[in-house]
């Protein structure tokens, strides 16, 4: 086994553990969202780095992004297509389930209110599959991907997402925990009946709403 294995296999041993566990719970709710952070978070100034030990090095010439599944328009993206959609930058806080949050980000890209009006989802569709270059997934519910803020985001703070980000391009979606905005985004499928991603699998939340700890299933 690689040492890139070896640290993979004790992540995923440590978040299940977790799960397991119910860590960093501590029952407090505040589903107004009366207070900028929300329950069991602590603020961080820097960008802590969490992904499966696996960094895809993707390159504009050969990327692609599609999305398929329970949609009127299927649509598959180049680089140059992704970068000629209109683009709005958002401020946002991030809070990631490992219990941090950091304020005020500004990020670039889609808005993904635009993506669902090219795709045309059907009727009958309430969830969304999204899939990484590094074979990640996780499920989101098709409202919440549908509001303003959530972007197919490429640029933070004026510049380029860094691989280690997930860049060239990811998802941003503020009002939920930081593991349902994907890294390397490169599928999306809408879906009529929701299922659990990689994680949703390993013990966390299908939906994952910081303000009511929703952690773990």
């Amino acid at each position: 086994m690689s040492s890139e294995g070896g640290i993979k296999d004790k992540l995923i041993a440590a978040k299940q553990r977790w799960a397991k566990e119910g860590r960093l719970l501590t029952g407090q709710t505040d589903p107004g969202h009366k207070r900028r952070l929300p329950p069991g978070q602590r603020e961080v100034h820097d960008w802590p780095v969490l992904d499966l030990g696996i960094t895809p090095r993707l390159y504009p010439d050969t990327w692609q992004f599609s999305v398929g599944g329970a949609v009127e328009k299927p649509l598959k993206w180049s680089w140059a297509d992704f970068m000629a959609q209109p683009q709005h930058t958002v401020k946002c806080d991030m809070h990631c389930v490992t219990s941090w949050s950091r304020y005020d980000n500004d990020f670039t890209g889609v808005p993904f209110l635009h993506l669902l009006d090219l795709v045309r989802p059907r009727a009958g569709a309430r969830f969304a599959m999204l899939r990484s270059f590094d074979d990640y997934t996780t499920n989101v519910p098709l409202d919440h991907l549908a509001d303003e803020d959530v972007l197919l985001a490429h640029a933070w703070q004026g510049q380029p997402i860094t691989a280690e980000h997930g860049g060239p391009m990811r998802l941003i979606l503020p009002k939920l925990y930081l593991w349902k905005s994907a890294k390397w985004l490169r599928h999306i499928t809408f879906m009529d009946k929701d299922a659990p991603g990689y994680w949703e699998q390993r013990g966390y939340h299908m939906r994952g709403d910081p303000w009511t700890e929703e952690r773990y299933g």
